[in-house]
């Protein structure tokens, strides 16, 4: 499993990033969480508010930090 997290290294970035761990650790998969802060990358991905959430290719959450639960059931679709 994919998973991008798309922000430029804001606040909102950085707990999105930390959900997503902790979201993967819990569901104990083998997943690869790339941080993407690259603002070229993030625009070329159709992510226009960060940060963004993509898994497996697929544009997930923009513009907000969604709940670990949240993003549980995200990877849960994509798995």
């Amino acid at each position: 499993m994919e998973i991008k997290v798309l922000g430029p290294g804001c606040k909102n970035c950085k707990n999105l990033a930390k959900v997503v761990q902790d979201a993967v650790a819990e569901l104990k998969i083998d997943a690869r969480i790339e941080k993407v802060e690259d603002m070229d990358q993030i625009v070329q991905a159709g992510i226009m508010i960060t940060p963004g959430l993509i898994i497996n290719g697929k544009v997930k959450s923009t513009g907000k930090v969604p709940k670990k639960d949240a993003v549980i059931k995200m990877i849960q679709e994509e798995a």
